[in-house]
């Protein structure tokens, strides 16, 4: 994984390959030596967990980012494995969800793993772009991702586990728990391919869419069902420059476990069902009818999420309760901003 820092020059593992910063909680990738335009950068945004009951629910919108650290700022406090890999580190709430939002004009190929386990084929982690099956999100088509592709338009909502329970991806298709957090890995489009598109003729507009003791690694579970698109790549393959991409290793904690590494409670507090209704925050219907879908992964169909492993282990399900009135509200990219 490549070296990140909030204010030094950053690190790399090799000259040829980009660089990844921490900048206000958010991850700028960057690629100087490809293109002076090539970078982008991503953040996680805090969310409300939709009831895990079998049906499709919308998006709903982000409350806020998630606060992240460097590694490298607590190297005598956290495990010897995260010193291994390097990265930043946030703390999730296991009643709460996140959903990762995208950044940045310049065209990227950016992959994203839970607990190695690739987010859209269930396929275990390679830093190597795959075509068939595609395994790999487009910037700036994909402007967000929720969770797991399992179906054409639908995900299962990314949430924490606990490591060792059963119930992350990781360990449900390894039957180990080692990993855990998030992985991200972006290539840029080779600079030549993106001169010929786009300096000759700007097609596209950048858009914002603000919106002590060893910890225990958390890791994403498939929660509820949610309907999202992700996007093939309309550009082809051969655009992408594979010999300069750049990683960052993500690692979630709970919020006592960050406390323990940090010596800070999170800034926030998780929210409730009740007070999403009662704040009226609206659940979004997004699509791009010029983009075609994938298909979703067999692999990640198959996983129990959490409610359904629950039953199975016989335990009783707690009812998530009625949201009230749900307001669905149509939008594009740029529409979709953090609420709170």
């Amino acid at each position: 994984m490549t070296g990140i820092n909030r204010t030094r020059e950053p690190q790399k593992t090799r000259e040829e390959r980009g660089v990844v910063e921490l900048r206000k909680d958010s991850l700028a990738f960057r690629f100087p030596q490809v293109h002076k335009d090539a970078e982008f950068s991503l953040d996680f945004q805090r969310t409300l967990r939709i009831p895990d009951d079998g049906r499709e629910h919308y998006l709903p919108p982000g409350l806020g980012i998630f606060p992240m650290e460097l590694v490298d700022d607590y190297a005598d406090r956290v495990p010897e494995a995260w010193r291994e890999h390097g990265g930043v580190f946030l703390p999730m709430y296991q009643s709460e969800a996140m959903w990762i939002n995208f950044n940045g004009a310049y065209p990227m190929a950016v992959k994203v793993a839970a607990g190695k386990i690739n987010a859209l084929t269930g396929e275990e982690w390679s830093e190597d772009l795959c075509k068939d099956p595609q395994d790999y999100l487009v910037r700036p088509d994909q402007p967000w991702l929720d969770g797991f592709s399992v179906k054409r338009g639908l995900i299962r909502q990314f949430v924490a586990m606990r490591l060792g329970e059963g119930y992350t991806a990781e360990e449900q298709l390894t039957s180990e728990a080692r990993h855990g957090g998030v992985q991200i890995t972006a290539y840029p489009m080779k600079a030549t391919e993106y001169e010929e598109r786009y300096r000759r003729v700007d097609r596209r507009s950048d858009v914002s869419y603000s919106m002590a003791a060893p910890p225990m690694e958390m890791g994403l579970a498939p929660g509820g069902l949610m309907r999202q698109e992700i996007y093939s790549d309309e550009y082809g393959f051969d655009v992408w420059d594979t010999t300069a991409g750049a990683s960052c290793y993500v690692h979630i904690v709970n919020s006592l476990q960050y406390f323990s590494v940090s010596g800070v409670s999170p800034p926030h507090r998780p929210p409730t069902a009740e007070k999403y209704a009662e704040a009226g925050l609206p659940w979004f219907d997004y699509y791009d009818a010029d983009l075609t879908a994938l298909t979703g992964a067999e692999k990640l169909a198959g996983l129990d999420s959490v409610a359904q492993r629950q039953v199975k282990e016989g335990r009783v399900v707690r009812s998530d309760g009625p949201l009230g009135p749900v307001v669905v509200q149509p939008l594009s990219a740029k529409d979709r901003s953090p609420v709170g």
